[in-house]
């Protein structure tokens, strides 16, 4: 049985990651104009190889499988509304995939190279070298991907883009970029500073607000936990 504390703070690292990556998702039309309008040289590309390509804040990631297609996983708000193919195959777009990612709820999807760039320059096999990890054959990481092919729960921490290439690159779903990002939080609530500031905040809340349920509890709760968790 889960423990409804730690499915909390889950939740709430998981939308602090969200609000803190918010430009990701808020590039214009022009932007998304170009990125299917650009052109790449996939003749030095691999049935296998793991693609990325840098975002403002995140980097995403797919899976090459030759033929101008690639396996990535998407957050998309479609998916829980329709089951209309010719809907949810069409490019996702950044408030299907904002709304995806808050609801949870992506899809392991094929799409070309340009669609799945958007413009940004790709990186081949950047993780073999960063991580250090030794990686499957090819062929298996392509078959690995074309497996999970479809609807998936999604989760910033638990379950995004990069724990499904490290799966089928390495065979275990691993994601750096979310263990930085809760190292980060860990130091902030180590931090006692935050229990002073989250203290003086709630009491700030009382005092405008009044003594009601909504004000006084985290008030009392928050800088409790921050405490503890120091």
């Amino acid at each position: 049985m889960k423990n409804p504390m730690l499915e909390v703070v889950s939740l709430l690292l998981e939308k602090l990651l969200l609000i803190s990556n918010f430009t990701l998702f808020s590039s214009g039309t022009t932007g998304e104009d170009k990125g299917r309008n650009s052109f790449y040289e996939t003749s030095s590309f691999h049935r296998g190889d793991v693609l990325e390509v840098p975002r403002t804040h995140l980097t995403h990631y797919g899976i090459y499988l030759g033929d101008n297609r690639v396996a990535h996983m998407m957050p998309d708000i479609l998916l829980a509304l329709t089951d209309d193919l010719g809907r949810t195959q069409k490019v996702v777009s950044n408030k299907r995939l904002i709304l995806g990612v808050i609801v949870r709820v992506a899809s392991i999807r094929v799409d070309t190279v340009e669609d799945f760039a958007y413009g940004a320059n790709i990186l081949v096999n950047h993780l073999d070298e960063s991580l250090q990890k030794k990686a499957l054959l090819n062929e298996e990481v392509a078959r690995r991907a074309e497996k999970l092919l479809g609807f998936t729960p999604y989760s910033l921490l638990w379950n995004n883009c990069e724990h499904f290439v490290t799966y089928c690159r390495y065979g275990t779903p691993i994601s750096p970029q979310s263990d930085k990002f809760c190292e980060t939080v860990k130091i902030i609530i180590r931090d006692q500073r935050s229990v002073l500031a989250s203290a003086v905040l709630g009491l700030a809340s009382i005092v405008c607000m009044g003594l009601v349920s909504y004000t006084t509890l985290p008030a009392i709760f928050i800088p409790f936990f921050l405490w503890m968790a120091g």
